[in-house]
């Protein structure tokens, strides 16, 4: 969360590597007029993974038509969350900007196929 600047309890690698991060590309967003907070409904394309659905309070800055074709980076492999109307099937990775609850989407910064594995 943001202003959080030490480091967490260290972990094993195995534990890191359970963590199945994948690239998607977002294939609709649209506002999200339930959520506490300004926050945008989106569906990802994971490739062999198929779509998955997640929220995200990424509205300060990013519009649905930026958001939509872009390529994000997520966790899949964690439980399903109901959010308001919205499960959220996957965690879709940001950085909080210091001093502010904005989020910079984590991307590729080269073309990859949706559902590549982060490693």
């Amino acid at each position: 969360m943001s202003g959080e600047r030490a480091a967490l309890s260290e972990i094993d690698a195995t534990q890191f590597f359970a963590v199945d991060i994948r690239v998607g590309t977002v294939v609709s967003c649209e506002v999200f007029p339930e959520a506490r907070r300004p926050a945008y409904r989106l569906v990802i394309d994971f490739g062999p993974l198929g779509t998955r659905r997640s929220s995200g309070r990424l509205t300060d800055l990013y519009t649905p038509e930026q958001l939509t074709g872009s390529s994000v980076v997520a966790v899949v492999n964690l439980p399903a969350r109901q959010i308001g109307p919205v499960r959220s099937e996957v965690l879709v990775l940001g950085v909080y900007q210091e001093g502010s609850e904005r989020v910079v989407l984590l991307r590729p910064d080269h073309p990859c196929a949706p559902g590549d594995r982060v490693g």
